[in-house]
């Protein structure tokens, strides 16, 4: 281990950036500005993996105009819109850096961290991380329900998260390479990255609002994300109800048996239709919830034995130097 640490100390790696855009049109020139100027401080020579995500407005336009100026920026667009996690799979499995920084397009992701990550990556770190120092931007809400979801996951699963910890961070080649050997098609990326392990740190930051446009994450789109992060790390939802199924049966026995027992000693039988009701509606309800919990994780393996490719790359545009070109991406 100190062999490798003493060879990072004094490398100059090639850095790959990826950045997943859907409908950044306003942004993109402060992104790359921004992001090219860190860069070039580096020393170290680069190359930036921009996906486009389906984008209906002019996102990809302004990023082959930017790859025509620039021989390191590659342009893939995917055939339409298959989500962040996708445009994530896509730009990392493109990407050809000895490490690779992921990033937000919109620049909530202070591009100004990646040479401190490139520290600590020197220092023999082969993930460096950021999490937020606060969540004073966000809405009551949204600090609530991303405290609880954390929580949650972190005790429902072997697999902990750094809590307020997204995708921006730095990999060494050796975790991106492992990463893509993973094949699930229904993929929460933060996971996988805490799943595959290795010696991983963290930079704590600050995070701006977003400079130009709207988020496209409603609290809709959030909420199926947390569930497709439960279900994809941990069956102990289907467990409870083992449990939860145990749990009335022994209840409603010894209610049953305790009625018999006075039925006995007293004599009197009890009409209870409301109190029947109110148990065939309880236990209804907890069968169609059961069914529902199983009905997530069924549609995830039907979704998986497809196996149906996570993404579809339309075209793959790069421009050498002087000239003007583009070539068909893999599918």
């Amino acid at each position: 281990m100190q062999d490798h640490i003493m060879d990072r100390r004094n490398a100059q790696p090639l850095i790959s950036v990826v950045a997943p855009f859907y409908n950044e049109e306003l942004v993109i020139d402060q992104f790359f500005r921004q992001v090219i100027a860190v860069l070039e401080a580096t020393g170290s020579e680069w190359e930036i993996v921009c996906v486009d995500d389906g984008s209906r407005d002019r996102t990809l336009d302004q990023l082959l105009a930017a790859a025509r100026a620039n021989p390191a920026i590659k342009v893939l667009q995917l055939s339409r819109n298959f989500g962040k996690e996708a445009a994530l799979t896509a730009g990392l499995e493109a990407s050809g850096g000895d490490v690779v920084v992921l990033i937000d397009a919109d620049l909530q992701d202070p591009p100004t961290l990646i040479s401190q990550m490139l520290e600590k990556w020197r220092e023999g770190f082969d993930v460096v991380y950021g999490v937020r120092q606060s969540r004073d931007q966000d809405s009551l809400a949204k600090r609530v329900t991303a405290r609880g979801f954390y929580r949650v996951f972190n005790q429902l699963t072997p697999t902990p998260l750094p809590a307020n910890a997204g995708d921006f961070r730095l990999m060494d080649r050796r975790v991106v390479d492992r990463v893509r050997q993973l094949p699930e098609r229904t993929r929460f990326m933060k996971g996988l990255f805490a799943w595959v392990g290795f010696r991983s740190t963290a930079v704590a930051y600050d995070r701006p609002g977003r400079q130009a446009g709207q988020s496209g994450w409603s609290y809709w789109k959030l909420w199926n994300f947390a569930l497709d992060g439960l279900t994809s790390f941990s069956t102990m939802p289907l467990r409870v109800w083992t449990y939860v199924g145990l749990t009335v049966s022994l209840l409603a026995f010894l209610y049953a048996s305790f009625l018999v027992l006075r039925t006995l000693v007293a004599g009197v039988d009890l009409p209870g239709y409301a109190s029947l009701m109110v148990v065939m509606l309880f236990l209804g309800g907890i069968q169609l919830i059961s069914l529902g919990v199983i009905g997530e994780y069924l549609g995830r393996v039907f979704i998986e034995v497809k196996q149906r490719p996570v993404y579809l790359v339309d075209r793959v545009y790069q421009f050498p130097a002087g000239q003007s070109e583009s070539r068909d991406g893999p599918a």
